[in-house]
């Protein structure tokens, strides 16, 4: 059965359900990855320094090939400009607005809208408009859920920058 195909039949009738064949993701048989359903409302929910999110496919779900997060937030939750060393990331606006800095160019992206912010590139991104947004955000390769996972258990109230920045570092994102 060709790719095309494959997919048709995986998606038809699947509303509101995502599925990860491991046949797409290793180019053959699966390479030991088991395929995974991430359901609406399913996944681990994480509140990140205020930004809200939810794991749907992390590192051991995909081979370590990417992350998949889900996040929720209201106007003005954002980070400021940072760089990742070791990862490309794709944001896909799903409803409301998100302002996005890349390098020096700024935008406000809205449903249907993508980004994709390479490695070394510094960039932010802030919730704007009246009303929350929900956007998926990737990360290529995964393993900076553990950062978010990591920063996600540190005391509530005004955040220690310097812990913070000591936590980013340890996974090869800085603040610019």
């Amino acid at each position: 059965m060709n790719r095309k195909h494959f997919f048709r039949k995986a998606f038809t009738g699947l509303a509101g359900v995502m599925i990860l064949p491991s046949l797409a993701l290793a180019g053959g048989r699966g390479g030991g990855i088991p395929p995974k359903i991430a359901r609406r409302g399913e996944g681990r929910k994480l509140n990140v320094l205020g930004d809200n999110m939810t794991l749907k496919l992390d590192a051991e779900d995909t081979g370590g090939l990417y992350t998949l997060i889900e996040q929720h937030n209201e106007p003005g939750v954002g980070i400021p400009l940072h760089v990742h060393t070791g990862e490309d990331e794709v944001f896909r606006i799903i409803s409301g607005r998100v302002e996005f800095r890349l390098e020096e160019k700024t935008a406000v992206l809205g449903a249907g809208d993508m980004i994709f912010c390479p490695r070394g590139i510094p960039h932010a991104w802030k919730v704007v408009g009246d009303g929350p947004a929900k956007v998926d955000l990737s990360f290529f390769p995964a393993g900076l859920e553990r950062m978010f996972a990591e920063l996600a258990r540190l005391p509530a109230g005004p955040p220690d920058m310097e812990r913070v920045g000591e936590i980013c570092a340890r996974y090869g994102l800085r603040f610019v």
